[in-house]
């Protein structure tokens, strides 16, 4: 007989997170989970990854102890909370697992499937994806009813945002649960339909687009986007600066399931985006982008 999830009124009490993923998204999702008294199991298919997310949670940790966010005491009780492993098996007692792979729709397909075999009938399922459908990815599963996006900002412990999606299938008791969840780690929900890129990245994504395409056609250098958007529309980040942040890959991952998914040319890459991802520059993570991040300032590429 299948599991039944134990319900609080009309949600499942959650008390244990997983996190498929060590990357920057991975590991801020493990950090607020952890500080919010969950335990945090976190996965990722290699150890030097998981070391690397544990040391980088606790700088950032570190930062908030210094500024008076939480206190030390804090810290040390939520770095206990987080268990770290390369196996699936690790998620076998978790409540929700939340999946913060690469934004590669097949390789989050490959996950769920594998996902599925190791976790509890009653464990609901979410996906950090920043644009993939919804639906499409719950098809993967053995549990659609019990699968929704949950879409984190950039830096996950600064950010107050958390988008949810639900699937077409998705049930009532999960979208209450996750958005309970979402609201005990401190974050502000908003409500996406389960379209292409949701709210933030449909419109966040084209602009820097937009902003390539100006750079490309020769209307602006890097520094003068940056700072005509800074100054003139009083962006804290300049629009290449900001997609170098995110990650160019990123940016055009998204770009590709707007442009295939509406069918529509303003949604097009820019053709120097594609060149730059082409060469592996791909923003602060590789050391260059837009900007080069090898001195002790960035230095405009173009």
């Amino acid at each position: 007989m299948a599991e039944q999830p134990v319900a609080n009124g009309d949600t499942i009490d959650i008390k244990s997170v997983g996190v498929i993923g060590a990357g920057q998204m991975g590991s801020g999702i493990a950090h607020v989970c952890a500080l919010a008294g969950y335990d945090v199991k976190m996965s990722d298919v290699a150890r030097e990854n998981l070391d690397k997310a544990v040391a980088t949670i606790t700088r950032n940790m570190d930062r908030q102890v210094a500024s008076g966010r939480i206190t030390e005491a804090d810290k040390q009780a939520a770095l206990k909370r987080i268990e770290t492993g390369t196996e699936l098996s690790l998620f076998r007692d978790c409540d929700i697992v939340i999946e913060a792979a690469t934004e590669n729709e097949e390789v989050k397909r490959e996950i769920f499937k594998a996902l599925c075999k190791e976790l509890k009938p009653a464990a609901i399922i979410c996906s950090n994806t920043s644009s993939i459908s919804i639906t499409r990815l719950a098809a993967a599963t053995d549990r659609p009813e019990r699968f929704m996006g949950m879409h984190f900002m950039n830096p996950v412990p600064v950010m107050k945002l958390v988008e949810l999606i639900r699937g077409i299938a998705t049930d009532e008791t999960t979208f209450r649960t996750v958005r309970a969840f979402a609201v005990k780690l401190g974050k502000t929900p908003a409500v996406a339909e389960d379209f292409p890129a949701f709210i933030v990245n449909r419109i966040l994504l084209p602009m820097i687009n937009e902003a390539v395409y100006t750079l490309y056609e020769g209307v602006g250098s890097v520094e003068s986007i940056d700072t005509a958007m800074k100054l003139g529309a009083n962006h804290p980040m300049g629009p290449l600066e900001l997609a170098d942040f995110i990650g160019l890959d990123t940016c055009l991952a998204v770009m590709h399931v707007l442009y295939e998914g509406l069918a529509d040319s303003k949604y097009r890459p820019c053709p120097l985006l594609v060149k730059y991802v082409e060469a592996g520059w791909l923003g602060r993570k590789t050391g260059r982008g837009f900007y080069d991040y090898g001195g002790e300032t960035p230095v405009p590429t173009r």
